[in-house]
């Protein structure tokens, strides 16, 4: 396969190419301290804090699969990839999209239980459970996946370019010579499951979050606040990058073509760069163990925080 949204090398690919590894590699260290933060540190052992790692990891699967390819082929003139390879880019880039949608959830399930039900939180949202909801997030992701990928490779191809960036399922199945119902409706089905829902129960967790401040105290309320702030922030922020990766896949070819780059990267970019700023910027405890683990690692010092 071809793909043809990348022009021949020029001082602005090599431009855009230098950003794009800044960006990259400042992503993949935010949150390969955020992750390293939250390992060395037992008290963050705690549902809140193992599903933002989580995060962390589906934030780096997610731009590691398409920021090294986006690179190599803006310097490359050889803009080519197998078709095995696309497949797998297809896959990776649903999983991150998927399952980051899926722990956006259970994070809002697990805010909703603690200041809904503060007495009853460690009862709810054991050990156990925080696993369950972890293996159940990934195991419905890949085992959809998987599927969906599987009956997109037995479509047979007569077109071998991709105008995008990077492959996803769309731009594969337009490519093929037949039209399948069953993969519309399987893909339908499976943006209903990922994409739809996630959203509407993350609203309703905090439609009933609200009603709760709306009878606590101003302590209670600005404590609420503050607890999540975070999550809600990475929320809108995944969720409006979503929703700019609709427009790309549905109407890329209407874009000018510098509108096309920016959408198209907006959603694999900003959300892995931007959650483990928000969480080290907005949460307290991850602040401070932050530092504490400067002092002692790099510093070898010990200060009061």
């Amino acid at each position: 396969l071809i793909f043809t949204a990348f022009g021949p090398p020029s001082p602005l690919n090599y431009g855009v190419f230098f950003l794009t590894l800044v960006t990259y590699l400042t992503t993949v260290f935010a949150n390969f301290i955020l992750m390293l933060v939250i390992y060395c540190d037992t008290s963050l052992h705690k549902p809140m804090y193992i599903f933002v790692f989580n995060l962390a990891i589906n934030g780096l699967t997610g731009c590691s699969a398409v920021l090294p390819v986006i690179m190599n082929y803006l310097v490359d003139n050889v803009k080519n990839i197998s078709y095995t390879g696309c497949l797998l880019q297809v896959f990776f880039v649903n999983f991150y999209g998927s399952s980051g949608y899926g722990l956006l959830t259970v994070m809002a399930y697990d805010r909703y239980v603690a200041i809904c039900k503060p007495l009853q939180y460690h009862t709810v949202m054991t050990p156990v459970k925080v696993k369950l909801l972890l293996a159940v997030v990934y195991t419905s992701t890949i085992c959809f996946l998987g599927v969906q990928v599987y009956f997109t490779s037995n479509l047979p191809l007569c077109g071998y370019t991709v105008n995008k960036l990077f492959c996803d399922n769309l731009a594969v199945v337009s490519l093929s010579c037949v039209k399948s119902a069953f993969v519309d409706i399987y893909g339908l089905f499976g943006v209903v499951i990922f994409v739809v829902l996630p959203p509407v129960f993350v609203i309703m967790s905090y439609i009933r979050i609200l009603l709760i401040c709306l009878r606590a105290s101003a302590n209670a309320k600005q404590k609420a606040l503050k607890t999540c702030a975070p999550h809600l922030i990475t929320f809108m922020n995944f969720l409006s990058a979503s929703l700019f990766s609709v427009i790309y896949n549905r109407y890329n070819n209407f874009l000018p073509k510098e509108v096309n780059v920016f959408i198209s990267v907006h959603f694999i970019m900003l959300p892995p760069l931007l959650n483990p700023l928000i969480y080290g910027i907005r949460t307290e405890q991850i602040n401070k163990s932050f530092r504490k683990l400067l002092q002692k690692r790099v510093f070898g010092l010990e200060f009061p925080v």
